[in-house]
């Protein structure tokens, strides 16, 4: 399985940006067996490849829109300030592509990003918007940049006898009807029994209460809630991560408009320099140091 790969918005975080702030950081368990270093983030580019830096001498300002509800990604810190790895990432891109001073980053609603893309009210978007074929249909986007891995978490309490997947078969796990993750169970898991669930919040009350031995969900949100006070300390994180392009889109991109090919070029020459220079991945362990994979 390769890391190309994407998430969809992650919204309705209980308590989220508090949980973050006070741990300093994203709390992930690397599983065993899935990456080499549980604090690298995987190449999403070609090292060997060489981008060349369209001329921007002639643009009069990139406005990057974000949003400030999706922490650890975007979102305002305690003295109102935009912060997050993508608003890292945003003026990490500025800097390298030579154009800080034309650089904006600017907040809006979620709701309004792909409204106010269209009208130009900006150039670029970095707020954790999934790559659909809707979207491509309306939007350009730069190469992926970061992935975002699907996770189980277990119910400590329960009688697992070992330490992968394997050990789940027969076993009842929740997962959120209707969604890419439970397919993505059905297919590379399909012995465990799978109980699916209408609301992310119910499949975890029965994963606490014990009703499933676990879960199969977003490697984002998961941890969170196991951390957080909403767990009651019943679970952890268990095995993985699990990475599908097919079952989980693409990557995390920046969203521009499809019009224009030479901010695209721009953007994707800048994260392939970040990406081997190591920039990026100082980012990443700003936000998530213990990592993602």
């Amino acid at each position: 399985m390769r890391p190309m790969i994407a998430s969809p918005r992650i919204r309705g975080f209980l308590n989220l940006l508090q949980l973050f702030l006070a741990a300093g950081g994203f709390l992930v368990c690397g599983g065993p067996g899935h990456a080499a270093d549980g604090n690298a983030l995987p190449l999403m580019f070609d090292a060997r490849e060489r981008l060349s830096r369209p001329d921007l001498s002639e643009v009069v300002r990139v406005r990057i829109l974000t949003t400030v509800d999706f922490p650890p990604f975007n979102f305002a810190d305690q003295t109102g300030r935009l912060a997050g790895f993508n608003v890292d990432l945003a003026r990490e891109i500025c800097t390298e592509l030579k154009i800080e001073t034309k650089c904006q980053i600017q907040a809006l609603p979620f709701e309004e990003l792909e409204k106010a893309l269209e009208s130009g009210a900006g150039e670029a978007v970095m707020a954790g918007i999934a790559v659909t074929p809707e979207r491509r249909q309306r939007f350009a986007f730069s190469r992926p940049y970061l992935g975002v891995p699907a996770r189980f978490a277990r119910n400590l309490a329960a009688k697992i006898g070992g330490d992968t997947a394997a050990a789940l078969a027969g076993r009842p796990v929740g997962v959120v009807r209707g969604t890419a993750h439970e397919l993505m169970l059905k297919a590379f898991f399909p012995k465990v029994d799978a109980k699916p669930f209408d609301t992310y919040e119910a499949m975890l009350e029965e994963l606490k209460a014990g009703k499933v031995d676990a879960v199969f969900s977003d490697g984002l949100r998961l941890p969170f809630w196991v951390a957080g006070e909403a767990s009651a300390k019943c679970c952890a994180l268990f095995d993985g991560p699990y990475l599908s392009e097919k079952f989980l889109g693409e990557g995390l991109s920046v969203m521009l408009r499809k019009g224009d090919p030479m901010l695209v070029a721009a953007f994707d020459q800048a994260l392939g320099t970040l990406s081997r220079n190591g920039r990026l991945q100082d980012i990443y362990l700003r936000y998530f140091p213990n990592g993602l994979y």
